[in-house]
């Protein structure tokens, strides 16, 4: 099975939690950019992806779609956060919250898996803050996003400390647990 992303840090990092996961799977790495639909859903972009993944791929196939959701904001940029991250990026995020008291955020992860006969997508969110400074480190978001019952960002932590609580652990553990249950399928 192969996780197709165009993001290597994505791979690296559920990579990483895989490994670390007792009785696990061994996943390939397919580079893709994967065109993304148009839509306000995550899950909906997620399941788009993996059917073209499939489709380009010809084998069972998880992709990762997340997003950074912002309270004060309406949840922007949600679902745009990719588009986001590349045009304003974290500097323009701190600018358009400015001196906004409530910075209350949460990132959002969906897996969605494909295997030719039906998709089935697993949810991960986890709570936090935007800082009010660009701290150092990690890569998209994870320098302005700070979890819930942290004062680090995620972009100061190291790997193994962000994937014990990140998002993206959270929808992978749930996908790995419906994968190797034979009975769940």
């Amino acid at each position: 099975m192969d996780f197709v992303s165009s993001n290597i840090n994505k791979y690296i990092e559920i990579n990483n939690l895989i490994s670390a996961r007792k009785n696990s799977i061994k996943i390939g790495f397919k580079k893709m950019a994967l065109k993304e639909i148009q839509s306000d859903s995550l899950l909906e972009v997620a399941e788009d992806k993996v059917l073209k993944a499939f489709k380009l791929n010809h084998k069972e196939a998880f992709v990762e779609d997340d997003g950074l959701f912002i309270e004060t904001l309406n949840g922007f940029p949600g679902v745009y956060s990719s588009y986001i991250n590349k045009t304003i990026g974290n500097a323009g995020i701190l600018d358009l919250l400015g001196n906004k008291v409530n910075r209350n955020a949460s990132f959002k992860s969906i897996i969605a898996f494909y295997d030719g006969h039906k998709i089935k997508s697993f949810t991960g969110e986890i709570k936090g803050k935007i800082s009010f400074d660009l701290t150092n480190g990690g890569w998209g978001f994870d320098p302005i996003f700070v979890p819930e019952n942290s004062k680090l960002s995620f972009g100061q932590m190291d790997l193994k400390m962000k994937n014990n609580i990140s998002h993206r652990k959270v929808a992978l553990d749930k996908f790995l647990d419906w994968y190797l249950n034979p009975a769940l399928k």
